[in-house]
């Protein structure tokens, strides 16, 4: 049987899938190249994922991957000030982009469309042959620019500001042009269908994130990590030019991290994560700070850990760092809002605490019962498997007949 054909922007190359938006969007590509023939249309912002096109050609009938150089990006962003548009969408903005789909709609005779990422709606406009559009927000981008304007001052707040009502416009008017809008959790879907008029709220719908527990499994012989892991620390995973994680870890290290260490002298606290900010390699001269910056794998480091921290103060959607540590059956710490969207029940594995003084004391009761945690992996596997949360994803994207 012939798969019918469909086109998928995703606003990053979603391999390899070692961070929280390339993990979804490349487990959505993969179930959808089961059922469809992909044509996949991309950007890198990373030179190091460029090695990893070739294995990216396996799920797909055809490749369009341009290089983000952020500078010039940044500077095409600038020109949303003349135009009254949020700055995310000529930033993510490419001609080449827009020719590619524009010639291989026409000549595959595409009439379906999967779009992730608010950024990458633009390049569908204006296609009158795609008939089924379906755009996976995620979550909600300009919530996360407010977010970032209430811990901000001056003009970044102004600016930030400007970007949430501006890219809270866009999502609205497309949510209008678009057949279904997906979102990572009800949660984050019920607060977008708030924003809405009634009359489109029902095409809201929420595909939680999943997992890969096959991967994430404590059970299975992990290679080594590529430093020597100290007898006890406490572990936090994620992009670390990701401003959301860098503002974590500095809160964390600022205000949790010291009196941990004062009551434990040897502990450590491992940063693990790819392009680590220079507010986060500052963090190394704390004591019992360590930044190891790109890993090959994070799970050494997650499974050896006492238990993994999530401190985010700024989130939206699902945190997949918390995912992966509670898959490999590793105890959690977060704030509300890293367990939001999860909803865990709280056990003596899963912990939320809100405030440093909180944040402190369900530490030390951690560090207190280390080897007395209960299982979070079951939970996991009932709940976030990706064969569990995917079933509904050709719900949303029905293959035609060939």
């Amino acid at each position: 049987m012939i798969k019918p054909p469909l086109l998928m922007l995703v606003h990053r190359i979603p391999y390899p899938p070692n961070k929280g938006d390339k993990i979804r969007s490349f487990h959505l590509l993969k179930n959808l190249s089961q059922h469809y023939s992909i044509y996949l249309a991309c950007f890198i912002d990373d030179p190091y994922d460029e090695q990893y096109l070739p294995e990216l050609q396996q799920w797909c009938a055809d490749v369009c991957c341009i290089r983000l150089h952020k500078k010039p990006a940044m500077l095409r962003g600038l020109t949303a000030f003349l135009t009254n548009k949020a700055v995310t969408l000529p930033y993510y903005y490419s001609s080449d982009v827009q020719r590619w789909v524009n010639k291989t709609v026409t000549e595959h005779g595409i009439n379906q469309v999967l779009v992730y990422s608010s950024a990458m709606a633009q390049y569908v406009e204006q296609q009158p042959k795609l008939t089924t559009k379906v755009i996976d927000f995620v979550d909600i981008d300009s919530d996360k620019w407010q977010q970032y304007a209430q811990r901000s001052s001056g003009i970044k707040r102004w600016f930030y500001q400007r970007e949430a009502r501006l890219l809270q416009r866009y999502e609205i008017d497309i949510c209008h042009q678009f057949d279904r809008s997906l979102f990572v959790s009800e949660d984050e879907a019920t607060a977008f269908r708030a924003l809405l008029p009634a009359s489109i709220q029902h095409k809201v719908s929420s595909l939680s994130n999943g997992v890969d527990t096959e991967f994430f499994d404590p059970t299975v012989l992990l290679p080594e990590a590529e430093i020597y892991l100290p007898a006890q620390y406490l572990v936090f995973t994620g992009a670390m030019d990701y401003w959301a994680n860098v503002d974590a870890v500095r809160w964390f290290c600022q205000q949790v991290w010291p009196a941990l260490r004062q009551q434990y002298p040897t502990l450590q606290f491992l940063i693990v994560g790819g392009n680590p900010h220079p507010d986060v390699k500052a963090l190394s001269q704390l004591a019992g700070v360590v930044v190891t910056g790109r890993v090959a794998d994070v799970r050494p480091y997650l499974k050896s850990a006492l238990f993994a921290v999530a401190p985010m103060l700024i989130a939206r959607g699902i945190q997949n760092k918390v995912l992966e540590a509670m898959a490999m059956n590793k105890a959690i710490l977060c704030t509300p809002m890293a367990m939001e969207g999860i909803n865990a029940p709280l056990t003596a594995a899963t912990q939320v605490a809100e405030g440093a003084e909180a944040f402190i004391q369900l530490a030390l009761a951690m560090l207190a019962e280390t080897g007395q945690h209960g299982s979070n992996r079951q939970w996991i596997m009932q709940h976030f498997s990706w064969q569990y949360t995917l079933t509904k994803l050709n719900n949303f994207i029905q293959p035609e007949a060939a």
